[in-house]
């Protein structure tokens, strides 16, 4: 192998690590998705406990993706994605541990998922501020380093549930929880000896500190990319799109789909399969998207994966009760929504400074969340005192005004790609 060869390795290496730890994770942590709940059901034998340990890992999930972004650029983000992870493994590793002993316990069950939950918000926050460093090593276009990140992601939630289900049977509730705990410390040793400490060419690595940072409390700097979100109009559009995208998407997925299925009495597996549909779908979208997306205009696809993966979702189940229709569009929309995910990417990563990335971005992902909790409750108030076919098209059109926000406001021009 010649020299030339070895540095190219080399260089594509981080990039590599990181795609490949990430899958590894999100595979894991589909799979622990479905054993945990079944646990809390066989440990407290109380349905409500389910949610309240959904609720216990979401919270601290959520506000570590925000409040992490200070330590990360202070302590370093490879530091802090190795030490999150290697803490999720453990933390994860304790259920297997006292469920075998006989002492697995409903709090102390919550408190281990607590804790993963804190861990992987932490660990997160910091693999989203490696990923430019990572690209600009390997000499990846920010598109496709960000749609190949989600694309693995894609797969990983994929491919998750069904071999839990199959390891539930073979092995046991609580031994998939020690799978999971395994992917977590895979994934931190893949990551010890792909990534660098720093980089001689994209700053340090480990983590970027601006001149005017230094000294700086936590809070003042937690303040400081709170505020450069607010400030620039073009990202702080993005995130609104995100948030009420996403708010329309729980909804539909957790109340208005089961909804349909029941009143079209249709069998319950017919949600698996339009979930493996959309799911399916958003894969290939996004690789088609990190593939193509540096090729392709930024805004007019934009708005055209808007268009074409949100309200044609809510309205085939408006108008029509053909099951094979319901999948066809499910699946044609999951893909056109998911082409969108790295441009979207792309363009957070070229306009947040490299300081900044992990306190922005953590910000980006807390908020792309914050209205998730509401999308069930008024998709549910909306099917019971509208009726499901007109909340349907309501939030289709809902989503067709949002898809459409972009061509109607002169800063979302700025989403085009920087001259080099």
């Amino acid at each position: 192998m010649t020299l030339t060869a070895r540095a190219s390795r080399a260089s594509r290496a981080p990039l590599a690590g990181l795609l490949i730890a990430n899958a590894v994770s999100v595979s894991g942590i589909a799979m622990s998705a479905l054993a945990i709940p079944w646990l809390a059901v066989t440990t407290s034998h109380s349905a409500s406990a389910v949610g309240a340990l959904v609720f216990a890992e979401l919270v601290p999930y959520v506000l570590l993706q925000v409040l992490s972004g200070p330590l990360v650029d202070r302590v370093g983000a490879r530091r802090v994605c190795l030490a999150g992870n290697t803490l999720a493994a453990c933390a994860a590793a304790v259920v297997p541990l006292l469920s075998a002993l006989g002492t697995l316990h409903y709090p102390v069950l919550a408190a281990a998922v607590f804790v993963i939950g804190a861990a992987r918000g932490t660990a997160d926050c910091a693999t989203t501020a490696l990923l430019p460093f990572a690209a600009a090593r390997a000499d990846v276009a920010l598109e496709r380093a960000a749609g190949l990140a989600t694309g693995t992601a894609r797969a990983g939630q994929l491919l998750g549930p069904p071999l839990a289900g199959v390891l539930v049977v073979a092995i046991g509730t609580a031994n998939v929880v020690l799978v999971n705990a395994c992917t977590f410390a895979a994934s931190a040793v893949l990551l010890a000896f792909t990534l660098p400490a720093d980089d001689a060419h994209s700053g340090k690595l480990a983590g970027t500190e601006a001149e005017g940072d230094i000294g700086r409390g936590y809070l003042r700097r937690l303040a400081t990319g709170l505020r450069f979100l607010t400030s620039d109009r073009l990202l702080l559009g993005l995130v609104t799109m995100v948030a009420v995208t996403n708010l329309l998407d729980q909804g539909l997925n957790s109340v208005l789909v089961p909804v349909w299925i029941r009143d079209g009495g249709h069998s319950p597996v017919l949600l698996g399969l339009i979930t493996g549909a959309a799911a399916l779908g958003a894969l290939l979208g996004t690789f088609g998207g990190a593939w193509l997306g540096p090729r392709l205009p930024r805004r007019a696809t934009f708005v055209a994966g808007l268009l074409l993966g949100g309200a044609p979702r809510y309205a085939v189940l408006a108008l029509s009760s053909t099951v094979p229709l319901v999948l066809m569009i499910t699946a044609l929309a999951g893909c056109a929504g998911g082409a969108i995910n790295p441009l979207m990417s792309a363009v957070f990563y070229e306009r947040i400074p490299p300081h900044l990335v992990a306190r922005v971005m953590g910000a980006v992902k807390a908020s792309a969340w914050a209205g998730m909790p509401f999308g069930p409750l008024l998709a549910g108030i909306g099917a019971q005192v509208l009726g499901l076919d007109p909340t349907l098209m309501i939030a289709a059109v809902v989503f067709v005004a949002m898809s459409l926000t972009p061509l109607a406001f002169p800063v979302w021009r700025e989403m085009r790609r920087k001259a080099v």
